[in-house]
């Protein structure tokens, strides 16, 4: 089930990089797909599976851009899809995810709760649990801004991925694209990058998670990155046999990129 999701651009930032002290800032524009955020990317991958499968009725928690997401695609697939949100989810995300079409429901108190909600409901009636990390094929979908990032930068990885970060899908995904791309040779044996969880503090679970005291890093307060760093963002699908010059590969001046994603 496809609504043209991928393939979306690479901006050099060097304007925003130079106040914030980054020496090659790119910004990947999730924006352009479709439901404009790049959960679109998953639920196309998870929705499609799920019609394979013969599901009906697909349930899944969200408090943000997931929901409309499976929704949006469940429409396109024709498979019911049950969202359960917390009360407090902004309006625009509710109205956004019943006009696709889902059954949305409304629960007291947080994700979590909203997450217990559809555990019961799908162990009740049978309906395919699609909450963070219950079905493995998200992951495969998040995936794709591995590759993508990977061919738009030359078959190289930036030195830092900031990425605004939920369960944590995203980040597993790009690891797991990388990872595949080193074991085919598209990608060096020693390609590494470092990657950034950016969380909102009311949902942080790979930051409490983390031996690491979690930095709060408003505006500029991070300091300056070494002299040459860079930063980019994620991508798409590969299915070519080798690995071909990119059309949008990156500027050839000296410096690894620091990526975000938006």
């Amino acid at each position: 089930m496809s609504l043209g999701e991928g393939n979306t651009p690479l901006y050099e930032m060097p304007v925003l990089g130079s106040t914030l002290g980054l020496h090659r800032l790119m910004v990947k524009d999730a924006g352009l797909l479709p439901t404009g955020t790049f959960k679109a990317r998953g639920a196309a991958v998870g929705v499609t599976r799920a019609k394979e499968l013969g599901v009906r009725t697909i349930a899944l928690p969200t408090a943000g851009n997931a929901g409309a997401a499976w929704a949006a695609y469940g429409a396109r697939a024709g498979i019911r899809i049950v969202v359960v949100m917390p009360v407090s989810t902004p309006i625009t995300i509710q109205r956004e995810t019943a006009a696709y079409g889902a059954d949305v429901w409304l629960v007291p108190g947080s994700i979590a709760d909203a997450g217990a909600v559809v555990k019961r409901a799908c162990a009740e009636q049978g309906w395919y649990d699609a909450s963070t990390l219950k079905e493995p094929y998200r992951i495969e979908g998040k995936k794709t801004m591995g590759f993508e990032l990977a061919e738009q930068l030359g078959w190289e990885l930036p030195e830092v991925i900031v990425y605004p970060t939920g369960g944590g899908v995203g980040l597993i995904g790009m690891w797991k694209a990388f990872a595949e791309l080193r074991e085919i040779g598209w990608l060096r044996a020693d390609a590494k990058t470092r990657f950034v969880a950016a969380q909102a503090t009311g949902c942080a679970p790979i930051l409490r998670a983390s031996p690491a005291p979690p930095a709060a890093c408003p505006a500029r307060a991070c300091g300056d990155p070494p002299p040459h760093s860079r930063a980019s963002v994620p991508g798409r699908t590969v299915r070519r046999s080798r690995p071909p010059r990119s059309r949008a590969s990156a500027p050839t001046h000296a410096g690894r990129p620091c990526a975000a994603s938006v």
